[in-house]
C-alpha cells in the first residue's frame, strides 16, 4: 500500500495540504499521522491529528463542513501530501472558505475574502 512509502516525522506526523479540487485554492494546512491518513483513505472524509489536543480529529466533526476527497498527492520525498479536496461550505474555522484569507501588505494584514458563516453560531463564543 503507498501508505508504507509515506515518510512521516519523528513524531509520526505529515504535512497535510488541503486544496479545492475545482478551483485550486489552498484551504488549509494540517497534520496526519498514519491512522488519520489510513481513515482518509478508508472514509474518502478528510482526518487530521491534533498537535495540540494529542488526538485524531475528523474535519467537519463539530461544524458539518467535511472535506470529501478526490486525490491525494505526495510530494517528490514523499513527506507531504496535497489533498484535494471538494469542501463542504468552509474550510477556516473563522467563518472563511480557506484559512489563507490574510494577505501580508507590509508590517500588516489585509483580509481578501469575506467570512461566509458566522462561527460563533457553529462554536459558539470564544473567549
Amino acid at each position: 500500500m503507498f501508505i508504507d512509502n509515506i515518510k512521516f516525522d519523528d513524531r509520526g506526523l505529515l504535512p497535510a495540504i488541503a486544496q479545492d479540487w475545482q478551483t485550486g485554492e489552498v484551504l488549509m494546512m494540517a497534520y496526519m499521522n498514519q491512522e488519520a491518513l489510513e481513515k482518509s483513505v478508508k472514509t474518502g472524509i478528510a482526518h487530521y491529528f491534533s498537535r495540540s489536543r494529542q488526538k485524531l480529529w475528523m474535519k467537519g466533526e463539530s461544524s458539518g463542513h467535511r472535506q470529501h476527497i478526490k486525490a491525494f498527492h505526495i510530494d517528490c520525498d514523499n513527506d507531504t501530501l496535497l489533498i484535494k479536496v471538494e469542501q463542504d461550505i468552509a474550510a477556516c474555522h473563522t467563518g472563511h472558505y480557506s484559512c489563507f484569507f490574510r494577505k501580508i501588505d507590509g508590517d500588516s494584514f489585509t483580509i481578501v475574502s469575506e467570512k461566509i458563516f458566522d462561527e460563533d453560531k457553529i462554536y459558539g463564543k470564544q473567549k
